[in-house]
């Protein structure tokens, strides 16, 4: 859409941009078209396109991919978008505040790339939003202001490197494409803009932390940012020197000076410290586990290490535990990557095999402490048989009524969150390579009483 064209539809529509939504549209075609191609879109792929006004960008998108959402708050260009694209019967209009959208509904969809020129005044928080953890979203293509930009994609020691740059940058890399002068858009901006992509870390990249405490720390770190990091962290009674000696710097450090993996290194110090146990705990051998092992009606014959049981595919025993809030969601962990079965698929809220000598009972309500840290009174509503879709395992199948928060061990589960059972209805049919057999087999039990 040139400028004489959106010019000529926005008289056409009796309306201007409105400041207080931040609307500047871009103009320039050519500029619009090379945005949309950073996406690297494929004909399979969903395309979320936040903030689309009166579709400069969605123009040279929706014939490459399967399917759009297209995110608008401003009533009257929602009403023109759906007018414009009416025959194209996978574009839907939404008409809501993007930071209101939810982003669960993207998961049956696959990978998301998401697209947007976002207003300055709310990048920030769009931004957040789309990136929260878990993630749905394979790819992000953003337009900024330059500012917001570079602060995303700086390096230590730079003027721009800060909070937002790591809380970001630990799950996401961040890639600084270009810088738009004010002149592409209609009104022109005093600044500048830039366009960022930011795409998923692999998980391997860094090593593992927590999260929420390295997010605390980064923010207490850049406080005040000219003052030495000792003293910001203060309050965490550290062995100073030894820490420094562990991320490889000297003890008059500030934050702005450390990398990316020197703050990964020094959450995990910090934690190491706090809570040693818990902390060495993750890399505990579970191979030695002694599982009973069972014949085909379930009667206890003998008992096996954990490992033969795995590696001979022996019948035993397991519980599967599904968490609801009190809205009816049904929360699902996400297993960790270092699982030896279905690592980084979605699992039951909470599971585990039955040890040697143990009944399904005291198993459901230990492993509900265990891997979610709360207890709830539990009720038996199924069971499913063993199989080699599932690992051979009888499973009974727990309900019980939580509303969070929950805490796990991240050895076992990368990250969590409650989703509609009717979403799940939808994503479990049309992906269920997402999850794992044995969750599979006890959602589709459930649902079936």
């Amino acid at each position: 859409m040139n400028r004489t064209t959106l010019q000529n539809t926005l008289a056409t529509l009796q309306t201007r941009p409105t400041k207080s939504l931040g609307q500047n549209f871009l103009h320039d075609e050519s500029v619009a078209s090379w945005i949309v191609d950073q996406l690297h879109l494929k004909p399979e792929e969903h395309l979320v396109e936040v903030g689309p006004g009166l579709g400069a960008l969605t123009e040279f998108a929706i014939d490459r991919c399967r399917s759009v959402a297209l995110i608008e708050k401003d009533g009257r260009l929602a009403e023109y978008l759906k007018e414009r694209f009416a025959d194209k019967p996978h574009v839907e209009v939404l008409h809501q505040d993007a930071l209101e959208f939810d982003l669960r509904t993207l998961f049956p969809h696959g990978p998301t790339k998401v697209l947007g020129n976002l207003p300055y005044y709310v990048s920030s928080q769009v931004l957040f939003a789309f990136t929260a953890d878990p993630s749905p979203v394979g790819r992000l293509v953003f337009t900024l202001q330059k500012e917001m930009a570079e602060r995303l994609s700086a390096g230590p020691s730079t003027k721009a490197y800060g909070a937002i740059t790591l809380i970001v940058g630990r799950r996401w890399r961040v890639e600084y494409l270009r810088t738009l002068p004010g002149s592409v858009f209609l009104p022109a901006p005093n600044v500048e803009s830039g366009v960022i992509v930011l795409t998923p870390r692999d998980p391997a990249e860094l090593p593992d932390c927590d999260g929420r405490l390295f997010n605390r720390l980064v923010k207490e770190g850049f406080a005040q940012r000219r003052k030495m990091l000792r003293n910001m962290l203060a309050a965490h009674h550290l062995d100073w020197p030894a820490l420094c000696a562990a991320i490889g710097t000297v003890e008059t450090v500030r934050g702005e000076a450390l990398s990316l993996r020197q703050w990964v290194e020094l959450a995990r110090f910090v934690e190491a410290h706090a809570t040693p146990e818990k902390f060495n705990a993750q890399a505990q051998d579970v191979h030695g586990e002694m599982f009973d092992v069972v014949d085909e009606e379930n009667r206890v014959i003998r008992q096996a290490s954990r490992h033969e049981v795995h590696t001979q595919k022996l019948r035993h025993r397991a519980v599967h535990i599904l968490v609801f809030n009190s809205k009816g969601d049904l929360f699902l962990q996400k297993r960790s990557r270092w699982k030896d079965a279905n690592p980084g698929r979605w699992d039951s809220s909470a599971a585990g095999h039955v040890n040697a000598g143990c009944d399904y009972d005291e198993t459901a309500a230990r492993e509900l402490q265990e891997e979610l840290g709360v207890s709830a009174p539990i009720e038996k509503i199924g069971a499913h048989a063993a199989c080699r879709e599932t690992g051979w395992e009888f499973v009974q199948i727990y309900r019980a009524e939580h509303n969070g928060p929950f805490t796990w061990p991240r050895a076992e589960i990368e990250s969590g969150r409650f989703f509609p059972v009717a979403l799940l209805d939808r994503w479990t049919a049309a992906r269920p390579q997402d999850f794992s057999n044995s969750f599979l087999a006890s959602f589709r039990a459930w649902r079936s009483l």
